[in-house]
């Protein structure tokens, strides 16, 4: 199938990346090895009577900032606003915040990076970072995404659960959530703007639910809004600091960053043309603001129906209120311990504002699930397509990196009950923390990088005060798995585990700072071992390539042509044309 671009034109522009041969510029954004998403962009409409900020445009770049936002709304971060609430009240709220305006930075490094060099990050990583690390990269950021889709597979298993009043089973729930998923993608063949209106109409469905529980709820004004733009959290204790650091953990999500990169491939942009990638730019920063700020209300909504009506209770409380309301789950709370998760929030919901609260919350929450295990899938063919160079058709790509990530999650479902998935929550936001780093320092390498991005590389403000954001956000999440590893199992055995581990992590961190401060131009680092040089004894094949990338001698800055390595995984010398790998799903 040939490539569509934004004007109709279906054209064969050069061929498949090969081993040594530069791809060009023209090609770059049209003929990416990931073909997912991609088979039509979107043409971006003249509007000389706005010459400043046009709606008309705007509309135009709407779609993956919305797509992106879904990460914020997944069933991980909604368990991780209901427990916010329900430890700490508001209190937490202007973390909540800062978190998000966090997160808007880093994905406005990840458009600005897929925007001006026509490829997203994990085909720069691709093109940068020699074999070993890159396959250490790729096989890290898959982690991540196994521990998110499991978070959001689970999340919309629970979903069915209640609203079948227990007659679907977890096991069940995953297995439907699989098959509906691969035939929602389905709409991706009907054209591009359609899928992102069903996308929109998810986030739509989630406005509403989410809404209707805050409006019922109805929570204190004022402390809401002390505990949002208060950075404040009077007599909190560890508990309060650690669901602090867990809400960090769940917003900033690492395999986001290189979905966002990619998504915003999707628009018809001549990268030749200097004025064209500066409104793009704009125009993708501000469509991301929008969606992150509806993303932060609904985490918001959350957050203030557990911090009004589930704070301060008690376990006796809560199950007198069930068994009073014949909820058909009250023995969830038939304990001596409270706890609160996405089924037991449903739950609880249902016995003090009535059933159909609980159904409302279930219908949210499948949203939410099915909404973020479709962009999940998307994201994991984009990490597999970019880091490995593949070359196989789009229904086995699609098979493959599904069933990578699906797998686990049936384990887990078919053997733990529903009731014990608060544990696996907790370790799973542990596991994405770890995650991040892997994100953060890539994004951060190559966005400040003049030889990739050119004029639009990010400013000395920007580099310092992101380069500062990204160690906070990294030692906080490492502190909340310092806390976390207090509760393995005291053996000598688990403990030399966890010591080599943490020891390999920090080692192959540490390489991608110094390949990071190599790359921008401090050469001096250059005549320093890196940790993975001197295990492997080999420092020059793990230095950054001396030319990965050339700019073009047109217009400065916003063409680009990469030189791709000689020793690039799974490549091939073949030439191929480009419309050969998009095959119809």
């Amino acid at each position: 199938m040939e490539d569509q671009t934004g004007s109709g034109e279906g054209e064969r522009e050069g061929t498949a990346p090969k081993e040594n041969q530069p791809i060009k510029a023209s090609s770059a954004s049209t003929t990416s090895i990931a073909s997912t998403y991609f088979n039509n962009k979107i043409p971006i409409p003249e509007d000389v009577q706005h010459p400043v900020f046009s709606l008309r445009k705007l509309w135009a770049f709407t779609g993956p900032g919305f797509l992106m936002s879904i990460a914020y709304l997944d069933p991980g971060n909604i368990e991780s606003d209901l427990r916010s609430g329900s430890v700490a009240k508001f209190k937490l709220l202007w973390v909540l915040m800062s978190a998000t305006f966090l997160g808007l930075l880093m994905q406005r490094l990840s458009a600005r990076l897929g925007v001006v060099t026509g490829m997203h990050l994990a085909e720069v990583c691709y093109r940068s970072y020699p074999r070993i690390p890159r396959i250490v990269l790729w096989i890290m950021v898959e982690i991540a995404i196994i521990g998110s889709d499991m978070q959001e597979v689970i999340g919309t298993a629970i979903a069915f659960y209640i609203l079948s009043d227990g007659k679907i089973p977890l096991y069940a729930g995953v297995l439907i959530t699989i098959a509906d998923t691969f035939t929602f993608l389905l709409l991706d063949k009907y054209g591009l703007r359609k899928l992102e209106a069903f996308f929109a109409f998810l986030i739509l469905i989630m406005v509403v639910t989410f809404g209707y529980e805050y409006i019922i709820v109805s929570p204190d004004q004022p402390s809401l809004l002390q505990g949002m733009f208060v950075p404040y959290c009077e007599g909190c204790g560890p508990e309060q600091i650690l669901q602090a650091v867990a809400i960090i953990g769940a917003i900033i999500m690492p395999h986001n960053i290189y979905l966002h990169s990619a998504l915003v491939k999707s628009r018809d942009i001549d990268r030749t043309k200097k004025d064209q990638v500066q409104e793009a730019n704009k125009y993708f920063f501000v469509e991301a603001a929008i969606a992150l700020f509806v993303s932060f209300l609904v985490n918001v909504f959350v957050t203030a129906v557990f911090a009004e009506g589930f704070y301060g209770r008690n376990v006796t409380q809560v199950y007198d209120s069930c068994l009073q309301s014949g909820s058909p789950h009250a023995s969830v709370f038939n304990t001596t311990k409270l706890e609160v998760d996405i089924f037991r929030g449903g739950v609880f919901l249902g016995c003090q504002f009535g059933l159909a609260a609980m159904y409302i919350w279930a219908v949210g929450i499948l949203a939410a699930g099915q909404s973020s295990t479709m962009t999940g899938t998307y994201t994991g063919q984009f990490v597999m397509e970019g880091f490995l160079n593949l070359k196989w058709k789009r229904w086995v790509r699609v098979l493959f990196t599904r069933s990578i990530a699906i797998f686990p999650t049936i384990l887990v479902a078919t053997f733990s009950g529903i009731q014990d998935l608060t544990v696996m929550n907790d370790m799973l936001n542990v596991l994405m923390s770890l995650q991040l780093p892997f994100a953060l320092i890539p994004i951060l390498t190559f966005t400040s990088s003049e030889t990739i991005m050119g004029d639009f590389k990010n400013g000395r403000f920007m580099t310092i005060f992101t380069s500062l954001l990204a160690v906070v956000v990294i030692g906080i999440n490492l502190f909340f798995i310092s806390v976390y590893v207090h509760s393995l199992p005291n053996h000598w055995a688990m403990y030399l585990l966890v010591s080599v581990l943490v020891l390999m992590y920090i080692m192959f961190v540490i390489y991608l700072v110094w390949f990071c401060l190599v790359s921008n131009g401090l050469h001096f680092f250059e005549r320093m071992p890196n940790p993975i040089a001197l295990t492997e004894k080999c420092l020059s094949c793990l230095k950054p390539r001396e030319t990965p990338y050339v700019l073009s001698e047109s217009i400065s800055g916003t063409s680009l042509d990469f030189q791709a390595d000689a020793t690039d995984f799974g490549s091939t010398s073949e030439t191929r044309p480009v419309g050969e790998e998009q095959e119809e799903f």
